[in-house]
C-alpha cells in the first residue's frame, strides 16, 4: 500500500517575544495567573517585518533543505492557515510565488485543528498515486486580530509557522489513521468577527472597526477536554494501536490543563506528551507542526515510532491522527514513482462504469 512518509521538517517564528511580564504592564494581569491557568510563560509576536507568507517561506525552506528537495520537486503545497495575508489569492500560491516552482496550492481553513485537517488532505494526494511529494504548512499571526484590553485572550496567543515534506513510500510510515470532526453550531463560542458586515457598505459608519477575536473561554475549555481525549483515543484504535504503542503524544499547544487531560485519557507519562507552550502560547495552525519540529530535532522521534496527533479550534473543529514516524521505503528515482496504485474494488468499479472522457451527469 502507498502511504505518505514525513521526510522534512521545519519552523519558524518571530523574533520579538512577548513575555507574562511586558503584559502585566499592558493589562489587569499577573505571571502567577497566567501560568497557573495556562502554562504559558512567553510567545512570538509579529513584528513589522513579519508576516504569513514569510513565516511559512522560512518553514517550508528548512522542510525542503531537512528533506534533500527543492520546490521544483513538490507537486501541491496545502496552507492551513485561518489569518492569510490576502484575499482572494490564496496563501499557499503567495508561499509558492517566493518558493519557486509551479506546484498547485490551496488554503485549508480548520483554525487551530488546520494542520491535522491539511496533513490528513495532503497525505491522501500521496495515497491515492495523484501526487508524489506535497508540502503541508500550519501558518497562523493571530496576535494582528488580538485585543491586548481583553486579558482573557491576550495572554494566550503567539505567531508562527511550521512544515512538513510528505513522499510517497510503499512501507507503513506517515498517517495511519485520521479522526476529523466539527461541530459547526459551536462557532459563536471562537471566532474573529468577519469584514462581511461592515465593507464596503458601512465602512464609513465604522471607520475605527477592527475584528478582534471573541472567545467564550469556559465553553472552549469543556469542549476541548473532551473531544482532545475523545478524538486522541478513536485515532489509536483505528489505527489498529493500543496506549502502550503510542511513544508520543503532540497536541495543540492551547493549554496545560486541556495538554494534561488527553495524555490522562492515553495513560502517558509526561516524557511522552511533547510542551512547548510556555515559549510560545497557542500558534493556531502552527502549533502541532512546531512542536513536531522540536520533537524531531530533540531527537525524540526514532525510525517506526508511532506519534498521536490531536487538536481543537474555532469550528468548533477537531482532528486526530496516528503516524509512523520515519523515512523506510522512500524511493525517489522514476521506476518508483511509476510503480502502479493500488485501487479499491469501488472506486474501480466507479471507473468502468463511466466510459473515458465523460462526467456522469448530475
Amino acid at each position: 500500500m502507498r502511504n505518505a512518509a514525513i521526510t522534512g521538517w521545519g519552523m519558524a517564528v518571530p523574533e520579538r517575544v512577548l513575555t507574562n511580564a511586558d503584559l502585566e504592564r499592558m493589562v489587569e494581569t499577573s505571571d502567577d495567573w497566567i501560568t497557573s491557568r495556562t502554562g504559558i510563560k512567553e510567545r512570538r509576536i509579529v513584528g513589522p517585518n513579519d508576516s504569513t507568507t514569510s513565516l511559512s517561506v522560512a518553514a517550508a525552506r528548512e522542510a525542503l533543505d531537512k528533506a534533500g528537495l527543492t520546490a521544483d520537486d513538490i507537486d501541491l503545497i496545502v496552507v492551513a492557515t485561518c489569518t492569510p495575508d490576502q484575499f482572494l489569492v490564496s496563501q499557499a500560491c503567495l508561499v509558492q510565488a517566493e518558493l519557486g516552482g509551479n506546484a498547485g496550492a490551496f488554503d485549508l481553513g480548520a483554525a487551530c485543528s488546520g494542520f491535522v485537517y491539511a496533513l490528513a488532505v495532503g497525505s491522501q494526494f500521496v495515497q491515492t498515486g495523484l501526487h508524489d511529494r506535497v508540502l503541508v504548512i500550519g501558518a497562523d499571526t493571530l496576535t494582528r486580530f488580538v485585543d491586548y484590553t481583553d486579558r482573557s485572550t491576550c495572554i494566550l496567543f503567539g505567531d508562527g509557522a511550521g512544515a512538513v515534506v510528505l513522499e510517497a513510500t510503499d512501507a507503513p510510515r506517515g498517517l495511519l489513521s485520521t479522526v476529523l470532526g466539527a461541530d459547526g453550531a459551536g462557532n459563536k463560542h471562537l471566532y474573529i468577527p468577519g469584514w462581511g458586515a461592515f465593507v464596503p457598505e458601512s465602512a464609513e459608519l465604522f471607520p475605527e472597526y477592527r475584528p478582534y477575536l471573541q472567545m467564550n473561554g469556559q465553553e472552549v475549555f469543556r469542549f476541548a477536554v473532551r473531544v482532545m481525549g475523545d478524538a486522541a483515543v478513536e485515532a489509536v484504535a483505528k489505527a489498529g494501536l493500543t496506549f502502550d504503542d503510542v511513544d508520543m503524544l503532540i497536541p495543540h499547544q492551547a493549554n496545560m490543563r486541556i495538554i494534561d487531560a488527553a495524555a490522562r485519557r492515553l495513560a502517558l507519562p509526561r516524557e511522552k506528551v511533547w510542551v512547548n507552550l510556555d515559549r510560545y502560547g497557542n500558534t493556531s495552525a502552527a502549533s502541532i507542526p512546531i512542536a513536531i519540529y522540536e520533537a524531531a530535532e530533540a531527537g525524540k522521534l526514532n525510525e517506526g515510532d508511532n506519534v498521536v496527533l490531536v487538536a481543537f479550534g474555532g469550528g468548533l473543529a477537531w482532528a486526530a491522527g496516528a503516524v509512523r514516524w520515519g523515512v523506510e521505503g522512500v524511493c525517489r528515482d522514476a521506476a518508483c514513482r511509476q510503480r502502479p496504485v493500488v485501487v479499491s474494488e469501488p472506486a474501480r468499479a466507479l471507473a468502468g462504469a463511466v466510459p473515458a472522457g465523460t462526467m456522469p451527469d448530475g
